[in-house]
Protein backbone atom coordinates (compact mmCIF):
# COMPACT_ATOMS: atom_id res chain seq x y z
CA UNK A 1 0.00 0.00 0.00
CA UNK A 2 2.68 2.56 0.63
CA UNK A 3 3.72 2.30 -2.87
CA UNK A 4 0.59 2.54 -4.47
CA UNK A 5 -0.34 6.11 -6.33
CA UNK A 6 -4.02 6.54 -6.28
CA UNK A 7 -7.05 4.94 -3.95
CA UNK A 8 -7.88 2.06 -6.14
CA UNK A 9 -4.01 0.87 -6.61
CA UNK A 10 -4.09 0.82 -2.41
CA UNK A 11 -7.38 -0.55 -2.16
CA UNK A 12 -6.18 -3.44 -4.69
CA UNK A 13 -2.67 -3.95 -2.50
CA UNK A 14 -4.46 -4.45 0.39
CA UNK A 15 -7.04 -6.88 -0.36
CA UNK A 16 -4.13 -8.94 -2.64
CA UNK A 17 -2.23 -8.80 0.76
CA UNK A 18 -5.24 -9.74 3.30
CA UNK A 19 -6.06 -12.69 0.69
CA UNK A 20 -2.85 -14.16 0.97
CA UNK A 21 -1.74 -13.89 4.64
CA UNK A 22 -5.53 -15.24 5.51
CA UNK A 23 -4.92 -17.89 2.58
CA UNK A 24 -8.60 -17.25 1.03
CA UNK A 25 -9.37 -17.53 -2.49
CA UNK A 26 -10.92 -14.11 -2.54
CA UNK A 27 -10.96 -10.99 -1.15
CA UNK A 28 -12.53 -7.68 -1.65
CA UNK A 29 -12.51 -4.18 -0.25
CA UNK A 30 -15.68 -2.30 -0.10
CA UNK A 31 -16.18 1.26 1.26
CA UNK A 32 -18.97 2.57 3.37
CA UNK A 33 -21.06 5.67 1.82
CA UNK A 34 -23.10 7.42 4.04
CA UNK A 35 -24.93 9.75 2.08
CA UNK A 36 -26.46 7.52 -0.46
CA UNK A 37 -26.72 4.27 2.17
CA UNK A 38 -24.35 2.28 0.37
CA UNK A 39 -21.74 -0.40 1.14
CA UNK A 40 -19.67 0.22 -2.84
CA UNK A 41 -17.08 -2.55 -3.75
CA UNK A 42 -13.84 -1.01 -4.58
CA UNK A 43 -12.01 -3.80 -5.83
CA UNK A 44 -12.22 -7.66 -5.77
CA UNK A 45 -9.25 -10.38 -6.27
CA UNK A 46 -8.38 -13.91 -6.66
CA UNK A 47 -11.07 -16.13 -7.92
CA UNK A 48 -13.62 -13.93 -9.27
CA UNK A 49 -17.29 -14.90 -9.64
CA UNK A 50 -19.69 -14.59 -13.41
CA UNK A 51 -20.38 -11.77 -11.77
CA UNK A 52 -17.55 -9.87 -10.41
CA UNK A 53 -15.62 -7.86 -11.46
CA UNK A 54 -11.41 -6.46 -10.37
CA UNK A 55 -12.95 -3.29 -10.67
CA UNK A 56 -16.74 -2.89 -10.95
CA UNK A 57 -18.33 -0.03 -11.95
CA UNK A 58 -21.61 -0.29 -10.00
CA UNK A 59 -21.26 -3.20 -7.04
CA UNK A 60 -22.93 -1.95 -4.18
CA UNK A 61 -24.81 -3.26 -1.38
CA UNK A 62 -27.85 -0.98 0.58
CA UNK A 63 -26.67 -0.48 4.47
CA UNK A 64 -30.07 -1.58 6.02
CA UNK A 65 -29.31 -5.61 4.53
CA UNK A 66 -26.12 -5.23 6.61
CA UNK A 67 -27.33 -5.25 10.13
CA UNK A 68 -24.49 -6.54 12.03
CA UNK A 69 -22.35 -3.52 10.79
CA UNK A 70 -24.58 -0.48 10.02
CA UNK A 71 -25.05 0.59 13.60
CA UNK A 72 -20.96 1.53 13.17
CA UNK A 73 -21.45 3.73 10.89
CA UNK A 74 -22.17 6.68 13.07
CA UNK A 75 -20.16 5.14 16.28
CA UNK A 76 -17.27 6.65 16.97
CA UNK A 77 -14.21 4.45 18.22
CA UNK A 78 -12.26 6.18 20.83
CA UNK A 79 -10.09 3.43 21.36
CA UNK A 80 -9.61 0.07 19.25
CA UNK A 81 -11.68 -1.26 16.25
CA UNK A 82 -15.18 -3.41 15.91
CA UNK A 83 -13.56 -7.09 15.97
CA UNK A 84 -13.79 -8.97 12.69
CA UNK A 85 -15.74 -12.38 12.43
CA UNK A 86 -16.52 -15.06 10.63
CA UNK A 87 -19.60 -16.64 8.75
CA UNK A 88 -20.00 -19.69 6.82
CA UNK A 89 -22.00 -21.30 3.75
CA UNK A 90 -24.26 -23.17 6.26
CA UNK A 91 -24.72 -20.25 8.38
CA UNK A 92 -23.83 -19.31 12.11
CA UNK A 93 -20.51 -20.33 12.76
CA UNK A 94 -17.90 -19.85 15.92
CA UNK A 95 -15.02 -21.70 16.39
CA UNK A 96 -17.43 -25.57 15.09
CA UNK A 97 -19.76 -24.36 16.87
CA UNK A 98 -23.45 -23.46 15.33
CA UNK A 99 -24.42 -21.72 19.10
CA UNK A 100 -22.69 -18.14 18.30
CA UNK A 101 -21.89 -15.38 15.50
CA UNK A 102 -23.74 -12.71 13.67
CA UNK A 103 -25.36 -14.32 10.80
CA UNK A 104 -26.28 -11.88 7.29
CA UNK A 105 -28.49 -14.45 4.43
CA UNK A 106 -27.17 -12.34 1.90
CA UNK A 107 -23.24 -13.07 2.39
CA UNK A 108 -24.38 -16.48 3.16
CA UNK A 109 -26.60 -16.49 -0.32
CA UNK A 110 -23.72 -15.07 -1.83
CA UNK A 111 -20.96 -17.39 -0.36
CA UNK A 112 -23.11 -20.57 -1.59
CA UNK A 113 -24.03 -18.96 -4.93
CA UNK A 114 -20.41 -18.49 -5.75
CA UNK A 115 -19.10 -22.18 -4.64
CA UNK A 116 -17.12 -20.20 -1.43
CA UNK A 117 -17.47 -22.33 2.08
CA UNK A 118 -17.08 -19.25 4.21
CA UNK A 119 -16.01 -15.68 4.86
CA UNK A 120 -14.32 -13.06 7.44
CA UNK A 121 -15.61 -9.76 7.96
CA UNK A 122 -13.65 -6.90 9.07
CA UNK A 123 -14.81 -3.58 9.56
CA UNK A 124 -12.39 -0.48 8.34
CA UNK A 125 -11.96 2.36 10.84
CA UNK A 126 -10.60 5.78 9.77
CA UNK A 127 -10.59 8.35 11.84
CA UNK A 128 -12.79 7.14 14.31
CA UNK A 129 -15.37 5.95 12.34
CA UNK A 130 -16.45 2.77 10.27
CA UNK A 131 -14.89 3.42 6.64
CA UNK A 132 -15.69 0.34 5.02
CA UNK A 133 -14.87 -3.37 5.08
CA UNK A 134 -12.30 -6.47 4.00
CA UNK A 135 -13.99 -9.47 3.06
CA UNK A 136 -12.04 -12.69 2.62
CA UNK A 137 -13.61 -15.94 1.50
CA UNK A 138 -12.11 -19.66 0.86
CA UNK A 139 -13.53 -21.63 -1.74
CA UNK A 140 -15.53 -24.94 -0.80
CA UNK A 141 -13.59 -27.92 0.38
CA UNK A 142 -10.76 -25.45 2.51
CA UNK A 143 -10.51 -25.56 6.49
CA UNK A 144 -13.05 -22.98 7.15
CA UNK A 145 -12.21 -19.78 9.05
CA UNK A 146 -11.56 -20.06 12.69
CA UNK A 147 -11.40 -17.37 15.89
CA UNK A 148 -8.01 -17.04 15.48
CA UNK A 149 -8.22 -15.93 11.74
CA UNK A 150 -11.44 -13.42 12.76
CA UNK A 151 -8.05 -12.01 14.81
CA UNK A 152 -6.22 -11.43 12.34
CA UNK A 153 -8.02 -10.10 9.81
CA UNK A 154 -9.35 -7.41 12.33
CA UNK A 155 -5.33 -6.27 12.65
CA UNK A 156 -5.11 -6.81 8.73
CA UNK A 157 -7.74 -3.93 8.68
CA UNK A 158 -6.63 -2.00 10.69
CA UNK A 159 -3.03 -2.16 8.78
CA UNK A 160 -5.25 -1.43 5.93
CA UNK A 161 -6.75 1.54 7.53
CA UNK A 162 -3.30 3.05 8.24
CA UNK A 163 -2.60 2.48 4.38
CA UNK A 164 -5.96 4.38 3.55
CA UNK A 165 -4.95 7.44 5.57
CA UNK A 166 -1.53 7.09 4.48
CA UNK A 167 -3.28 7.33 0.34
CA UNK A 168 -5.81 10.13 1.02
CA UNK A 169 -2.96 12.13 2.77
CA UNK A 170 -0.40 11.53 -0.07
CA UNK A 171 -3.90 12.33 -2.87
CA UNK A 172 -4.56 15.79 -0.71
CA UNK A 173 -1.29 16.54 -1.05
CA UNK A 174 -1.15 15.91 -5.05
CA UNK A 175 -3.93 18.07 -5.12
CA UNK A 176 -2.60 21.01 -3.30
CA UNK A 177 0.40 20.45 -5.60
CA UNK A 178 -1.28 21.15 -8.74
CA UNK A 179 -4.53 22.83 -7.88
CA UNK A 180 -4.54 26.92 -7.61
CA UNK A 181 -5.65 27.73 -4.15
CA UNK A 182 -7.82 30.92 -4.90
CA UNK A 183 -9.64 29.76 -7.72
CA UNK A 184 -9.79 26.07 -7.60
CA UNK A 185 -8.15 25.47 -11.13
CA UNK A 186 -5.02 23.79 -11.75
CA UNK A 187 -2.12 25.58 -11.52
CA UNK A 188 0.77 26.07 -13.81
CA UNK A 189 2.46 23.01 -12.46
CA UNK A 190 -0.45 20.88 -13.46
CA UNK A 191 -0.25 22.72 -17.08
CA UNK A 192 3.11 22.03 -17.55
CA UNK A 193 3.19 17.85 -17.01
CA UNK A 194 -0.21 17.94 -18.89
CA UNK A 195 0.87 19.70 -22.22
CA UNK A 196 4.17 17.88 -21.90
CA UNK A 197 1.90 14.54 -22.26
CA UNK A 198 -0.33 16.34 -24.92
CA UNK A 199 2.47 17.11 -27.59
CA UNK A 200 3.92 13.09 -26.74
CA UNK A 201 0.77 11.85 -27.58
CA UNK A 202 0.73 14.39 -30.76
CA UNK A 203 4.25 13.57 -32.13
CA UNK A 204 2.49 9.74 -31.47
CA UNK A 205 -0.42 10.39 -33.45
CA UNK A 206 -1.04 13.54 -34.38
CA UNK A 207 -3.71 14.63 -32.10
CA UNK A 208 -4.52 18.07 -31.93
CA UNK A 209 -3.13 19.81 -28.71
CA UNK A 210 -4.24 23.52 -28.73
CA UNK A 211 -3.35 25.98 -25.96
CA UNK A 212 -5.66 29.16 -24.88
CA UNK A 213 -3.88 32.23 -23.06
CA UNK A 214 -5.88 34.43 -21.22
CA UNK A 215 -4.94 38.12 -19.53
CA UNK A 216 -7.31 39.54 -17.85
CA UNK A 217 -7.86 43.36 -18.08
CA UNK A 218 -8.20 45.76 -15.18
CA UNK A 219 -7.18 44.10 -12.19
CA UNK A 220 -4.85 46.46 -11.20
CA UNK A 221 -7.30 48.76 -11.15
CA UNK A 222 -10.06 47.07 -9.44
CA UNK A 223 -7.32 46.06 -6.75
CA UNK A 224 -6.01 49.84 -6.18
CA UNK A 225 -9.60 51.34 -5.97
CA UNK A 226 -11.44 48.59 -4.29
CA UNK A 227 -8.77 46.57 -2.46
CA UNK A 228 -7.57 43.07 -3.52
CA UNK A 229 -10.60 41.36 -1.80
CA UNK A 230 -12.77 42.54 -4.73
CA UNK A 231 -10.08 41.72 -7.21
CA UNK A 232 -9.79 38.37 -5.54
CA UNK A 233 -13.34 37.93 -6.23
CA UNK A 234 -13.14 39.09 -9.76
CA UNK A 235 -9.89 36.11 -10.39
CA UNK A 236 -12.56 33.32 -8.79
CA UNK A 237 -15.12 34.60 -11.05
CA UNK A 238 -13.41 34.43 -14.13
CA UNK A 239 -12.09 31.14 -13.06
CA UNK A 240 -15.55 30.58 -13.41
CA UNK A 241 -16.20 31.64 -16.28
CA UNK A 242 -13.03 29.51 -17.52
CA UNK A 243 -14.17 26.85 -15.95
CA UNK A 244 -17.37 26.27 -17.81
CA UNK A 245 -16.08 27.54 -21.40
CA UNK A 246 -13.52 24.89 -20.38
CA UNK A 247 -16.58 22.04 -20.20
CA UNK A 248 -17.11 22.61 -23.99
CA UNK A 249 -14.20 20.67 -24.76
CA UNK A 250 -13.65 17.35 -23.84
CA UNK A 251 -10.80 16.85 -21.50
CA UNK A 252 -9.66 20.59 -21.25
CA UNK A 253 -7.73 21.89 -18.64
CA UNK A 254 -8.59 25.11 -17.20
CA UNK A 255 -5.65 26.66 -15.34
CA UNK A 256 -4.50 29.89 -13.84
CA UNK A 257 -0.87 30.76 -14.31
CA UNK A 258 -0.70 33.11 -11.58
CA UNK A 259 -1.25 36.75 -11.23
CA UNK A 260 -4.20 37.78 -13.55
CA UNK A 261 -3.00 34.77 -16.26
CA UNK A 262 -5.20 31.86 -16.97
CA UNK A 263 -5.16 28.95 -19.88
CA UNK A 264 -6.80 26.42 -21.71
CA UNK A 265 -5.01 23.31 -22.60
CA UNK A 266 -7.11 21.19 -25.02
CA UNK A 267 -5.97 17.82 -26.53
CA UNK A 268 -8.18 16.22 -29.45
CA UNK A 269 -10.80 19.07 -30.50
CA UNK A 270 -9.77 20.73 -33.55
CA UNK A 271 -8.64 24.31 -33.71
CA UNK A 272 -11.68 25.92 -34.81
CA UNK A 273 -13.53 24.41 -32.00
CA UNK A 274 -10.89 25.78 -29.53
CA UNK A 275 -10.98 29.26 -31.21
CA UNK A 276 -15.04 28.93 -31.15
CA UNK A 277 -14.75 28.43 -27.45
CA UNK A 278 -12.35 31.04 -26.70
CA UNK A 279 -14.54 33.39 -28.51
CA UNK A 280 -16.87 32.45 -25.59
CA UNK A 281 -14.57 32.93 -23.20
CA UNK A 282 -14.33 36.89 -24.45
CA UNK A 283 -18.09 37.26 -24.63
CA UNK A 284 -19.06 36.02 -21.33
CA UNK A 285 -15.59 37.97 -19.23
CA UNK A 286 -16.95 40.93 -21.00
CA UNK A 287 -20.48 40.73 -18.93
CA UNK A 288 -18.97 40.43 -15.67
CA UNK A 289 -19.33 43.35 -13.73
CA UNK A 290 -15.66 43.70 -12.33
CA UNK A 291 -13.10 44.42 -14.67
CA UNK A 292 -12.65 44.74 -18.04
CA UNK A 293 -12.84 41.69 -20.34
CA UNK A 294 -9.67 39.48 -21.02
CA UNK A 295 -6.98 39.22 -24.04
CA UNK A 296 -7.33 36.25 -25.74
CA UNK A 297 -4.87 34.56 -27.66
CA UNK A 298 -5.11 31.10 -29.29
CA UNK A 299 -2.00 28.97 -30.60
CA UNK A 300 -3.13 25.27 -31.78
CA UNK A 301 -1.25 22.71 -33.69
CA UNK A 302 -4.41 22.47 -36.21
CA UNK A 303 -3.33 25.67 -37.25
CA UNK A 304 -0.50 26.55 -39.98
CA UNK A 305 2.32 27.78 -37.09
CA UNK A 306 4.72 25.28 -37.97
CA UNK A 307 6.16 22.11 -35.96
CA UNK A 308 5.54 22.45 -32.56
CA UNK A 309 8.45 20.17 -30.71
CA UNK A 310 8.12 21.32 -27.36
CA UNK A 311 5.98 23.13 -24.59
CA UNK A 312 7.76 26.32 -24.75
CA UNK A 313 7.43 26.91 -28.68
CA UNK A 314 3.56 26.46 -28.04
CA UNK A 315 3.27 29.05 -25.09
CA UNK A 316 5.20 31.94 -26.97
CA UNK A 317 2.76 31.46 -30.07
CA UNK A 318 -0.53 31.72 -27.78
CA UNK A 319 1.49 34.24 -25.43
CA UNK A 320 2.32 36.35 -28.94
CA UNK A 321 -1.78 36.23 -29.70
CA UNK A 322 -2.37 37.25 -26.78
CA UNK A 323 -0.25 40.24 -26.48
CA UNK A 324 -1.50 41.36 -29.80
CA UNK A 325 -4.79 40.78 -28.46
CA UNK A 326 -4.10 43.06 -25.69
CA UNK A 327 -2.23 46.04 -27.73
CA UNK A 328 -5.33 45.81 -30.17
CA UNK A 329 -7.97 45.82 -27.61
CA UNK A 330 -9.53 42.67 -29.04
CA UNK A 331 -12.72 41.37 -28.43
CA UNK A 332 -12.54 38.29 -30.03
CA UNK A 333 -9.09 36.00 -29.45
CA UNK A 334 -6.28 36.56 -31.48
CA UNK A 335 -5.07 33.02 -33.65
CA UNK A 336 -1.49 32.24 -34.03
CA UNK A 337 -1.34 31.22 -38.04
CA UNK A 338 -4.72 32.05 -39.78
CA UNK A 339 -2.95 35.45 -41.15
CA UNK A 340 -0.60 33.83 -43.55
CA UNK A 341 0.29 31.02 -41.43
CA UNK A 342 4.54 30.49 -40.75
CA UNK A 343 4.24 34.53 -42.09
CA UNK A 344 1.24 35.62 -39.25
CA UNK A 345 2.83 38.69 -37.47
CA UNK A 346 1.81 36.57 -34.26
CA UNK A 347 4.05 33.78 -35.43
CA UNK A 348 6.57 35.97 -36.35
CA UNK A 349 6.66 37.62 -33.38
CA UNK A 350 6.72 34.32 -31.21
CA UNK A 351 9.52 32.97 -32.59
CA UNK A 352 11.42 36.22 -33.26
CA UNK A 353 14.67 36.18 -30.61
CA UNK A 354 13.60 39.93 -29.58
CA UNK A 355 10.02 39.25 -28.95
CA UNK A 356 8.30 41.88 -26.55
CA UNK A 357 5.95 40.52 -25.18
CA UNK A 358 8.30 38.72 -22.22
CA UNK A 359 7.62 35.28 -21.89
CA UNK A 360 10.88 34.42 -21.38
CA UNK A 361 10.64 36.72 -18.30
CA UNK A 362 7.89 35.49 -16.65
CA UNK A 363 7.37 31.74 -18.00
CA UNK A 364 10.25 30.03 -19.68
CA UNK A 365 13.03 28.77 -16.72
CA UNK A 366 12.50 25.49 -17.21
Amino acid sequence: MAAAHTPRESARAAALGAREALGGSFAAISQWERELGKLRVLVNVGELGAEEREFPEDEWYPVHEFPEIADSLHERWAGGEPHAWVETAEGPYAEGRRDAGPYNHQRVAALRRRGRSCCVVAPIVLHGRAWGELYVARRLGEPLFVRADADFATVLAAVTAAGIAQTERLAEARRLAFTDALTGLANRRAVDLRLDEALARHRRDGSVVSLVVCDLNGLKAVNDSRGHAVGDRLLERFGSVLSLCGAILPGALAARLGGDEFCLLSVGPSSDEVVKVAGELCARAGELDLGDGVAVGVASTGDRIGPVRTARRLFRLADAAQYRAKADLSGEPVVAGRHGGPDDPVVRLADSPESPQGPERRRFRR
